[in-house]
This record gives structure tokens, C-alpha cells and sequence, in this order.
């Protein structure tokens, strides 16, 4: 069987993951197929590695992953980080209190590098419910003792949107701003993106660009979609990013990947 793309990449939270953090049994079955029919999967996330591999694991998945908004390649199978950026933490620091000049004091969380590094959590800072560990910190010196790949901020009164736009303000061009999720907005070194580190991940398997369908949910995916051949919104995607995509398929929840990946495969000629 043929397929049209050498490469699937999907990003996890909103996308691959349904809402209990878990991948369809339909969902699986669509990556198999593609991959038992020549393409390459890579899971393309804002999690740090330490957040990620639970899930690869469970998912059987012994490929490459990229991590922590492209600072990491990860190859799940031999549990091994390949590549790892990080944030230059005196500039973070002089963005924050940049940032912080606008819009008032920032409840703050920081994540370290490495293949087990922490989540340092600071007083006030809102954690999602969940599995994933955090570290709470009284004193948010601490999170600047040990190399991080980058900071999560939060405003007690602005939106999301609003505080990523504030921010992207205030910082120039120091570092970069992202907004991955709900409450999840993060400072990254500058020119780091998705993109980046799914270039990487695909030079390796000697894949491009042009190969490429890029599934996400967040605009933490723009990049993504604008390095990929075809990039593809989820019914949940924030606005930002359904501007930008190539098209819109069913949400997380609704089997999304599964359904374009089945159709892919139904419509794609047998040579």
C-alpha cells in the first residue's frame, strides 16, 4: 500500500491524546496502518521529555519524539536524549522582569533539562490536575540553581491570549513567547519552535519538509504548519491556529487523526 506522506507528526495534548490522556484504540489502528505502510511517526510536543516518555511507553512507541517545544529529541526506544537546548537564564531573567514591568507581578514554574529534570512549581502558580510531577518551590530562586529548557508564566487577572501578546511585547526580541494550552504560556530561548525541532528529528530519518502532515491543536503549532507539507487543525484548535492550517478535521475527542489518516489511506492509489 502506498501513502501519500513520509511523515505523520502529531502533536500530543488536544491532538493524539483524547481528554483522559489517553489514544484511542482507532486511533492506534490509523497510526499502525501508516506506518506499516512505509511513513514515519513523530510525536511533536510542548512537554518536556520527563512529562512525555509515560506516554510513549504506553504507546509502545520506540521512535523519535520531539519535546519541550523543540529543545529535545528523544528517541523512546533506547530511552536517550539526542539533543537538548536551553534557555539562557540571565536573559529569561531580564525578559521576566521586563514582562513583569507591564503587566504586575507573574506566578511562575520552570522546567529542567534533562531526561528527569523537574518542574519546579512557585507559590501561586495554577498546576493542571493530573499525573504529571512537580516540584513546589517556596522560593523561586531556586528554580534558577540548574539549566532549564524554559518558564511557564501566568497572570492572576489576564487571559491567556492576552498575557502571551503582553509579553511578546515586553520581551523584543530577547526570547520567544508561546501560548501550548490552557494556562500554559512559556518562555523559550529565541528562535526555538516545533519547527525546529521536527527539522531535526526528520533530517534524521532522512525525511523533509515536503514529506510531512503535521497534526495540532495550540499556536504553539504554527511553525509546525508552516514547515510541513500539509498541516492539519483539530475541530478544538484554537482560532490562531485553524487561520493557518490546511484543514480541519474531528476533534481529539472524535478520533480527528484517525478519520484523515483512514480516509489518506482509503483514497491513496495501490501501485
Amino acid at each position: 500500500m502506498n501513502f501519500p506522506y513520509k511523515l505523520v507528526a502529531t502533536d500530543l495534548d488536544g491532538t493524539l491524546l483524547r481528554d483522559d490522556h489517553t489514544v484511542s484504540p482507532r486511533t492506534r489502528e490509523a497510526l499502525a496502518a501508516v506506518t506499516a505502510a512505509g511513513a514515519a511517526h513523530i510525536v511533536v510536543t510542548g512537554r518536556a521529555v520527563p512529562w512525555t516518555k509515560h506516554i510513549l511507553d504506553d504507546l509502545g512507541y520506540d521512535g523519535l519524539a520531539v519535546c519541550g517545544q523543540g529543545a529535545q529529541v528523544y528517541h523512546a526506544g533506547e530511552h536517550r536524549l539526542l539533543t537538548s537546548l536551553t534557555l539562557d537564564r540571565r536573559l529569561a531573567g531580564v525578559a521576566l522582569a521586563k514582562i513583569e514591568a507591564e503587566v504586575g507581578p507573574l506566578a511562575l514554574a520552570a522546567s529542567r533539562d534533562g531526561l528527569d529534570g523537574e518542574v519546579l512549581v512557585g507559590p501561586g502558580y495554577r498546576v493542571q490536575e493530573g499525573p504529571l510531577p512537580a516540584l513546589l518551590v517556596d522560593d523561586v530562586a531556586e528554580m534558577w540553581t540548574a539549566p532549564l529548557n524554559k518558564i511557564y508564566i501566568q497572570h492572576p487577572e489576564l487571559s491567556d491570549d492576552a498575557l502571551t501578546e503582553a509579553a511578546r511585547q515586553a520581551v523584543g526580541g530577547l526570547v520567544d513567547v508561546v501560548m501550548a494550552g490552557p494556562g500554559v504560556v512559556e518562555i523559550l530561548p529565541l528562535g526555538l519552535s516545533k519547527a525546529t525541532g521536527l527539522s531535526l528529528a526528520a533530517r534524521r530519518l532522512g525525511l523533509k519538509a515536503a514529506d510531512t502532515v503535521a497534526f495540532g491543536d495550540m499556536p504553539n503549532d504554527i511553525p509546525m504548519f508552516g514547515w510541513a507539507r500539509h498541516g492539519v487543525a483539530m475541530a478544538n484548535a484554537h482560532e490562531e491556529l485553524k487561520a493557518v492550517a490546511d484543514e480541519v478535521t474531528a476533534s481529539n475527542e472524535h478520533d480527528g487523526i484517525a478519520l484523515l489518516l483512514e480516509n489518506l489511506l482509503r483514497t491513496t492509489p495501490r501501485l
